[in-house]
């Protein structure tokens, strides 16, 4: 077995990528080739509606900012580094992410 020498990465970013997009949420879906991560900003505020069988909903009016594909292998990568990075961000803040167990 041949062993693998480190890799180093070098990446660029573009000058117009510096400030990033904000976004309020974040939906992810998958195909059987890849993961897609669509983030989303609200545009307008939330407005009551009826839908096709007349039940009243709430429309939540968004655009997507940001789409991002990426390969399934890369999903548990990108799970660790989120938790790891929510860590530090708890030690540093001192504070916890809310859980969906909190309520509003």
């Amino acid at each position: 077995m041949v062993d693998e020498a480190p890799r180093q990465f070098e990446i660029d970013l573009p000058p117009e990528a510096i400030p990033g997009s904000y976004a309020d949420f974040a939906n992810v879906w998958h195909t059987p080739d890849v993961f897609v991560m669509d983030f989303v900003s609200l545009v307008r505020p939330p407005r009551e509606d009826v839908d096709a069988e007349g039940t009243t909903v709430t429309v939540v009016p968004g655009r997507v900012v940001q789409r991002i594909r990426i390969p399934p292998q890369q999903v548990f990568e990108l799970a660790k580094a989120l938790t790891q990075q929510l860590e530090f961000w708890e030690q540093e803040t001192g504070r916890r992410a809310p859980s969906p167990l909190d309520g509003p």
